[in-house]
């Protein structure tokens, strides 16, 4: 563009030097912005994200739960992701990583806990956390999807299984201790329903039970089984 007679371009390292401007220095291991003006490089814009607070901790109670293989995919420039996944204390992670490209990403780490060709057992479920309207495919593609609903963009919000209510990412690690805690209870209650109902069809059938104390035991695991469902809420 034009400013005041002078001819100014703003870009990366590489579309300036297409563009034949003199004076650039090396590439910046940071995201950067270069300045040009009328051909010749004026100067450097750089740009970086700073970390949550809690998001370190965030990862930390993750693997205290188990979440021992935590991957982060992103578009940043390699030297950018490597200073990111240090400060959070992963070791896998992917650079440069357009948008099209996630969901092809993410199947190469899904397939990781494919289930197995033999038993058909699986090594375990692929839970995916983002806001971006570029991470709406990954949510939807993943056994979980997680979106920041504070800072998430409608796409990904639509998309996700669980939607947080802020961007506090120490809720990502609450919301699987929930889960897990949810399906312990409601394991606990399919236990307990055919327990008792096997229970009282053994004795209906030598004649113990009559049909209408089978009633009321069926009705009783009901009560029981929603009283147990409401530790859920704690």
């Amino acid at each position: 563009m034009d400013i005041d007679g002078h001819r100014v371009m703003a870009g990366s390292t590489s579309f300036l030097l297409k563009e034949g401007v003199s004076g650039l220095p090396s590439a910046s291991t940071a995201t950067a912005v270069d300045i040009a003006s009328d051909g010749a490089w004026a100067g450097r814009i750089l740009l970086g994200d700073s970390l949550k607070a809690d998001s370190a901790r965030a990862v930390r109670e993750l693997r205290s739960l188990g979440v021992s293989d935590i991957v982060m995919l992103t578009g940043d420039s390699e030297s950018a992701a490597r200073s990111v996944a240090e400060q959070l204390g992963i070791t896998d992670f992917r650079a440069g990583v357009l948008p099209h490209q996630k969901v092809e990403e993410f199947d190469r780490v899904a397939e990781r806990y494919a289930p197995l060709k033999k038993g058909g057992r699986s090594r375990g479920s692929v839970l995916f956390v983002g806001d971006g309207i570029n991470d709406a495919p990954v949510l939807a593609r993943a056994d979980a999807g997680i979106a920041m609903g504070g800072i998430g963009s409608d796409a990904a919000i639509e998309s996700a299984d669980v939607v947080l209510m802020n961007d506090n990412p120490l809720l990502v690690a609450e919301a699987v201790r929930t889960a897990r805690w949810t399906q312990r209870i409601v394991a606990q209650n399919i236990a307990l329903s055919f327990a008792i109902k096997l229970g009282f069809l053994a004795l209906g059938a030598f004649g113990i039970a009559t049909l209408w104390e089978a009633v009321f035991a069926d009705v009783g695991v009901a009560l029981l089984a929603t009283v147990n469902s409401l530790r859920a809420r704690k």
